[in-house]
């Protein structure tokens, strides 16, 4: 066996001579290195495993490397390899672990690898791997037993040969662009243990079949577009620690006979449409708001802010409805004339005093006297906080209804073009996100805008304030959420809009601590097929991309900037700012540091809450918390780079930051590892 540090041009061009070599274990360690044809003369030798992961190799894998008949596992994960994945990797009939995670891999999955009848662990994932899953891995049943194809650019159906895996164990494909309903032969995967189809668009019912999938203890369907009830056979699913359906277009009751699982550690139903009564009894009495949010429908105790459940059935009576529903749709239809006849009489009225705003926010009047009413005078006791053009206080209307009242200091230059613009934005764009504008106050002397109120205030004032702390979880959602707010700007959009000012006092949080992006004064709209523009206005130090501040260039990219830094300012708790960094030294470059150390010492630069006090000999959960915050770090600083070029793009963020949670959480249900004992393998790729 060689392990050693010496550098390449001493070892990878010399190994071909090396006939009686059997292992070549060179993980973790800078090569920087290219893999080139010399492989091909290792054809009649006895070498079987290569672990080259996280060497910071380069270029194409070699063709050469299918000539190694007697290879048994190839790892070269975690490098920046590119090009194409080779068909003559096909060839290595004596295969049985293959990982090539982490790098830059391009096209298609070759039919070939399905040749490979001993292969157990086949690891692709995080590439940019295109096409359609290959329909012939389901000829690897007898054998194949993990498959992580996640964080790809994997597109159409789940091919149906796919479920023929009867003996597989691990099956990840989250994070593609998969689409079409899940098949009932979901109930052929009869041992799986972890499942995990998140973030594609996979539509359709959940089918009722998965509830056969006993050994079941991971479950991630989250961020599709699947429909319908939860299927009540996941009552038969005993072993099942994690349950995540979360951002789909679920509805019907929550089965109560999900309080069998006695099992089940997390749960996450948030952003459907489920409705009636959350269950009370077995492990959903150590559930918590954050399992059940944005189920408008929904009822139960008040631990979980949702309404109370109303005495009586919750079924509709559907005899009474026949005569109800044409009554409901004749009075819709009776205001929604009414509506159009009175928009278009507003149309001809110019009101003195009062600035043309959009339709979207005339639902609503809120005149001056009733702000002054909502909050007893503007009165100092309901300042919420002051800074830009203006200050926010807290308020109350007449119906009981709390309020966030923006007054714009119309002193101040700019104060003017900055209320236009946050009424342009916030009246044209609705995210679960994003800060929900109620109405607007605009007099000739007074300019307000009525906000949802957010009763948790800033990420700030939890990040800096002595009597809030948040954990590693809480921060790793509210970080998801603002990504999902700033995806929605840029890309779901009809015309691109770049916040320009991303920074923790502008993420607010409600009463179940889902944020909210805030503050639209600066943010400025890419019309016209152009993807950056100009300007003179500057953002907050140390939040601003390179380019923004030196130049005024606006674009995504310098949001994807901004939004790192706020990024590694969550769970480092240091403003970008802080006296700490002088001279060279910036937030940056100390994260930067503390991830090339040979140790990784992610420890010292995080926040300390977030860790505990580390011993010696550290725990499990110790581990999974640096391996998070490290995988989150290095994401930070991709979306750092100085180049906006070099930029990852803010669709890329939040698959990757689900990714990260995915993996925290089930290996936090799991237990760090895998459930079953594995071969030397797949333990190596660990």
């Amino acid at each position: 066996m060689i392990d050693t540090s010496t550098p390449e041009a001493n070892i990878l061009s010399c190994l071909s001579n090396l006939r009686s070599l059997t292992t070549l274990s060179l993980s973790i360690n800078p090569l920087n290195a290219t893999l080139d044809d010399s492989f091909s003369n290792f054809s009649t030798s006895t070498l079987q495993y290569i672990y080259l992961r996280n060497c910071s190799m380069r270029g194409n894998i070699p063709i050469g490397i299918g000539n190694i008949s007697s290879m048994v596992s190839l790892d070269l994960g975690n490098n920046q390899l590119s090009g194409s994945i080779p068909p003559s990797l096909g060839s290595l009939g004596n295969l049985q672990g293959m990982n090539l995670n982490y790098n830059q891999l391009q096209g298609y999955i070759p039919y070939q690898l399905c040749q490979l009848y001993k292969l157990v662990y086949l690891q692709l994932a995080s590439n940019q791997l295109s096409g359609s899953i290959p329909s012939c891995l389901g000829n690897l049943a007898t054998s194949l037993r993990y498959l992580s194809l996640e964080s790809n650019l994997l597109s159409s159906t789940i091919p149906s040969t796919f479920w023929r895996l009867a003996y597989i164990l691990h099956v990840t494909l989250s994070s593609n662009s998969l689409i079409g309903p899940l098949s009932q032969d979901i109930a052929m995967l009869k041992v799986v243990v972890d499942l995990d189809l998140s973030n594609n668009h996979l539509s359709g019912a959940i089918p009722s079949t998965i509830g056969g999938l006993l050994d079941l203890n991971f479950l991630s369907l989250a961020n599709n577009n699947l429909e319908g009830p939860i299927p009540s056979s996941f009552h038969d699913l005993l072993s099942l620690q994690l349950l995540n359906l979360s951002r789909n277009n679920l509805s019907g009751v929550i089965p109560k006979s999900l309080e069998a699982l006695s099992l089940l550690k997390y749960l996450d139903l948030s952003f459907n449409r489920l409705q009636g009564e959350i269950p009370t009894s077995g492990p959903f009495q150590n559930f918590f708001a954050q399992s059940f949010v944005s189920n408008i429908a929904l009822c139960g105790a008040p631990r979980l802010h949702v309404p109370p459940c109303k005495k009586g059935t919750l079924e509709p009576n559907w005899r009474k409805a026949k005569y109800i529903i044409p009554g409901i749709i004749s009075i819709i239809l009776l205001v929604a004339f009414v509506s159009i006849f009175v928009l278009r009489r507003k149309r001809n009225v110019e009101v003195a005093g009062e600035a043309t705003l959009l339709p979207q926010l005339l639902w609503r009047r809120i005149s001056h006297l009733e702000l002054l009413r909502a909050t007893n005078g503007f009165n100092e006791n309901n300042l919420l906080g002051s800074g830009g053009f203006g200050s926010v206080y807290k308020g109350t209307l007449s119906d009981g209804l709390d309020i966030a009242v923006k007054v714009f200091s119309l002193k101040l230059e700019g104060a003017f073009k900055s209320f236009d613009r946050e009424c342009e934005m916030l009246s044209n764009i609705l995210h679960r996100n994003l800060i929900k504008i109620i109405s607007c106050c605009s007099e000739l002397d007074f300019k307000a805008l009525v906000l949802n109120y957010m009763p948790n205030g800033s990420l700030e004032k939890w990040l800096y304030s002595q009597d809030y702390s948040l954990n590693i979880l809480q921060r790793m959602n509210i970080m998801i959420d603002v990504a999902a707010a700033v995806e929605y700007l840029h890309h779901g959009c009809s015309i691109p809009i770049v916040h320009c000012d991303m920074k923790p006092s502008n993420i607010l949080l409600d009463d179940d601590m889902v944020a909210h992006v805030a503050d639209f004064g600066i943010a400025k709209l890419l019309g016209g097929g152009d993807s950056s523009t100009q300007t003179i206005t500057l953002a907050t130090i140390g939040y601003m991309a390179p380019e923004y501040g030196m130049e005024g260039i606006v674009s995504t990219r310098g949001d994807v900037y901004s939004f790192g830094i706020v990024l590694m300012e969550t769970f480092t708790r240091r403003k970008p700012t802080d006296e700490m960094f002088v001279g060279e030294m910036n937030l940056k470059q100390w994260i930067a540091d503390s991830l090339v150390l040979p140790d990784g010492k992610i420890d010292e630069v995080v926040d300390a809450n977030l860790l505990g006090i580390g011993t010696e000999q550290e725990d499990d959960d110790h581990v999974r918390k640096k391996d998070l915050l490290s995988s989150i770090m290095r994401l930070a600083l991709t979306c750092c780079a100085e180049s906006p070029e070099e930029r990852i793009s803010m669709k890329e963020v939040v698959a990757t930051l689900n990714k990260i949670k995915t993996k925290f959480l089930k290996d936090a249900a799991t237990g760090r590892g895998v459930l079953l004992k594995r071969p030397l393998v797949q333990q190596r790729f660990n």
